[in-house]
């Protein structure tokens, strides 16, 4: 940090500590700050105070590159701007930014011609509602008057567009209150549903279902109400018993029933009602089953039954019988109730290979590599070769049926005719989908490094897919494919100002052989004339040399013992490197462009992501591997990504920072004290750094449910002890255990975050601030998980952080670098 006349003497608040003990399976663990979790205290709220205060005077000399990260960049943004309209119903509807406004406005036109699906042209420029037609729908920046804090937390219409429900959460805790407004007079009704999870309305603007939050912020319960009465006369209609489960309600595709979905971390049910009988009772689709998901939605071909009616079919995406998903469609005429997984046509399977189930599809292949191409004889062609292969969902549409999928650690789609999957269907062959390139993605480029997914297309009658695709490097477009004719076309690129060239940067996939020898994939992002080195290096890199090389034992003590200083200055040469990851919840880290990493590029940093186990890159393997008994491989993976690449010449370790969030920020808390001598800094933000005394803790929001997620250790002695092996704040350094060496820290926290209590970041960094560790804390009193809301105000929240990072990188004198160079050694 600074030095001693712009910060540096700044004194870290000292926390005072109380005794308390956290006595489980015999484990005697001294917790002195968690007197900390009494929101209300006077102490606290002191505390919270000072720590904001101090993180102010040590980040008051900094404030000229935050104000030049922020400048720049505000200037690549397009303040004035608008979405593609989509069309829904009877309306186009579409969002408009204004330069200087918080939020967006949401708009629509009526649609002129029925069978015109070209979207209307509309002048970004324009002031919202000025259009012959054109109507506001919802005005944030209006709503939001009055608040510190503002989020939409959903929107729903009746099919005739008059009728509008929507919910707000003005505190940043995620209980949304919802209302509903006449949009063809402005006015609102008196119906009131407050502090609830989401809501839906029905096509006919007359019933409203919404989901119930329990005091342990588990949505459980769906609610039947009528719009215009009391809600003293609203009807639970489903209540969820199992602790475990999360409920959500809303539509069908075909908008023909009510959809209730109840799942944990392992299992799901589907109930249905039809919306004809909204009084009636809801039935499962198919009764729940023990570590069984599935999905199902109703659509049908069109004049494919018999003497050209139309054939209803079902779409049910499990995993009943692969761990890596597969997709049947039911016949709705041949089959009736009660249904069963697996019944209908196979369309799609993912492949078995490396799952722990692996060996129900195909006997032994559960002990197969990841990385061992699938070969399945009754998947579409599309798939066949394909590594890591997940089956993600298929919808089909009146013209075109679109696949979604991974492989290869990325995410894919394919599409076909709506009359070709018929014929494909009824002759029980495989389907003959394509995969989607976009062209703009061929841009002279020998590799495939970019996301793509299905997206604007609410609507079963669109003749067209659109779809979207973004990079690292390639700000996002959204296109749109006809399956029939193949014609692919640009609808909106985002543009980027300030002077943006994508083609002076680069993106790179490498993989890394962790300690175990499985591959990791980590995906590389530079700037060209910077680090102009970077392409040269290899590709392939295996940990487990870096470490022999460097007499580096497999510890799994919790300390990792990798030294990594090797110049006298503690530099060895490479790029300065901002190193990121998640690696749970099955959640992948997929290319996407940000308008704010393109100051660090611009600076000659190595920006870097580390696909890590306990996501989904790789298919539900590569969740399994980094769950529960098998969490500690998320880790390892960071810090031996973080080594490899260190080894290889890539990175600097004197100037390589970390950074990660939530599940991700537990991340960060652990590699700190694995291998704290490999970061020069830290930033996580809202971390779940005391996991373990969450998980103990039935009472606390998520926690039950976490459970299928982490392992139970408050009824299973194993579990705990493992995660007491791993949770960053037990062991962390303290003022009775300090280290030699630790990385600087920067953590963020929300006061009202449901999802990780305020608790656990700032009962770490007292922790740490005791052993001497330099560590500050940003605290924000009016927010929640996802931080501030506001986009000016999320840009200079993303500027802060920032600006630390390239502080402790020695990257802080606001200049851009033209050249890093690399020193041979």
């Amino acid at each position: 940090m600074p030095g001693e006349k712009d910060g540096r003497s700044a004194i870290p608040p000292q926390a005072k500590q109380v005794d308390h003990h956290r006595l489980t399976h015999g484990d005697d663990v001294p917790d002195p700050y968690e007197w900390m979790r009494d929101k209300q205290s006077p102490d606290l709220q002191a505390f919270v105070a000072a720590q904001n205060a101090f993180c102010e005077r040590r980040m008051a000399p900094l404030a000229t590159l935050r104000r030049t990260l922020f400048d720049e960049l505000k200037s690549r943004i397009q303040e004035t701007d608008m979405s593609v309209p989509t069309r829904m119903d009877g309306y186009w509807y579409f969002a408009r930014t204004r330069e200087g406004r918080q939020y967006g406005v949401q708009c629509r036109l009526p649609v002129r011609d029925a069978d015109n699906w070209d979207p209307p042209q509309v002048d970004a420029h324009d002031e919202p509602g000025s259009m012959p037609g054109e109507e506001i729908v919802f005005d944030a920046n209006a709503e939001a008057e009055g608040y510190g804090f503002f989020r939409l937390g959903g929107l729903d219409l009746s099919r005739d567009g008059r009728w509008m429900l929507f919910g707000v959460d003005t505190t940043g805790n995620e209980r949304y209150d919802y209302r509903i407004r006449d949009l063809s007079t402005g006015k609102q009704l008196s119906d009131r549903i407050d502090g609830i999870s989401s809501a839906c309305l029905t096509p006919d603007g007359r019933w409203v279902f919404y989901v119930r939050l329990d005091d342990a912020w588990r949505p459980y319960a769906v609610v039947r109400h009528r719009v215009g009465d009391v809600a003293g006369n609203d009807v639970e209609v489903f209540h969820e018993s199992d602790e475990r489960f999360w409920v959500g309600v809303g539509l069908s595709f075909d908008e023909r029933q009510v959809v209730i979905s109840t799942s944990s971390k392992t299992s799901s049910e589907v109930l249905l009602l039809p919306l004809e009988t909204p009084e009636g009772t809801f039935h499962p689709f198919i009764e729940r089953q023990e570590n069984v998901e599935y999905d199902v939605s109703f659509t049908r071909f069109e004049g494919a039954g018999e003497r050209g009616a139309d054939l209803p079919i079902a779409v049910v995406y499990h995993n009943a019988r692969n761990p890596n998903f597969e997709i049947d469609v039911i016949d709705m005429q041949e089959h009736q109730a009660p249904y069963r997984l697996g019944e209908g046509v196979v369309v799609a399977q993912g492949s078995p290979n490396g799952c722990e189930a692996g060996d129900l599809v195909q006997p032994g292949s559960s002990k197969l590599p990841v990385s061992l191409p699938d070969e399945n004889p009754d998947n579409p062609t599309v798939l066949r070769g394909a590594r890591g292969l997940g089956i993600e969902g298929m919808a089909c549409y009146r013209h075109f049926a679109v696949l979604m999928y991974r492989a290869e650690g990325l995410p894919h789609l394919a599409v076909m005719t709506a009359g070709q999957a018929a014929h494909d269907f009824k002759a029980r062959r495989p389907w003959g989908f394509r995969e989607v390139v976009p062209p703009t993605a061929l841009r002279g480029v020998d590799h495939r490094l970019y996301a793509i997914g299905s997206g604007g297309n609410p609507s079963y009658e669109a003749p067209r897919l659109r779809y979207s695709f973004t990079s690292y490097t390639h700000p996002g477009e959204l296109r749109e494919l006809d399956a029939a004719t193949g014609v692919d076309r640009l609808l909106k690129r985002a543009r980027v100002l300030g002077g943006y060239d994508m083609d002076e940067y680069d993106e790179r996939r490498v993989w890394v052989a962790a300690r175990d020898g499985e591959r990791i994939p980590v995906s590389l992002v530079w700037r060209r004339d910077a680090l102009p080195w970077v392409s040269g290096l290899p590709a392939e890199l295996d940990v487990r040399a870096a470490r022999a090389s460097a007499g580096i034992e497999d510890r799994r003590d919790g300390a990792d013992g990798s030294g990594g200083l090797n110049g006298s200055d503690g530099s060895n040469g490479g790029a300065p490197m901002f190193i990121t990851g998640y690696g749970a919840y099955e959640i992948s880290s997929d290319p996407g462009f940000s308008p704010a990493r393109v100051s660090m590029l611009d600076r000659g940093v190595l920006y870097v992501v580390a696909h890590i186990r306990g996501g989904g890159e790789m298919g539900r393997v590569w969740y399994e591997q980094g769950r529960r008994l098998a969490k500690r491989h998320s880790f390892e993976d960071f810090v031996d990504v973080t080594i490899a690449l260190q080894d290889a010449g890539y990175a600097d370790v004197s100037r390589t920072v970390a950074n990660g969030g939530s599940a991700g920020g537990l991340l960060m808390g652990a590699v700190a004290n694995m291998a704290p001598e490999r970061y020069a800094g830290i930033e996580a933000d809202v971390p779940f750094v005391d996991a373990l005394t969450s998980i103990l803790d039935p009472s606390l929001p998520l926690t039950i449910t976490e459970w299928d997620e982490w392992g139970d250790p408050l009824h299973d002695e194993r579990v705990y002890r493992y995660m007491r092996s791993y949770s960053p704040y037990e062991n962390a350094p303290s003022a009775a255990h300090p280290v030699a060496h630790f990385p600087k820290i920067f953590a963020t926290t929300s006061m009202n975050d449901t999802r990780v209590l305020y608790v656990e970041p700032l009962k770490w960094i007292a922790r740490l601030q005791s052993a001497g560790v330099d560590a500050v804390a940003k605290i924000e009193t009016e927010a929640g998980h996802g931080g501030t809301s506001g986009r000016y105000r999320q840009w200079e929240e993303v500027s802060y952080e920032n600006a630390w990072c390239l502080h402790v990188m020695g990257v802080d004198d606001g200049k851009v670098r033209n050249r890093v160079h690399r020193h041979v050694r």
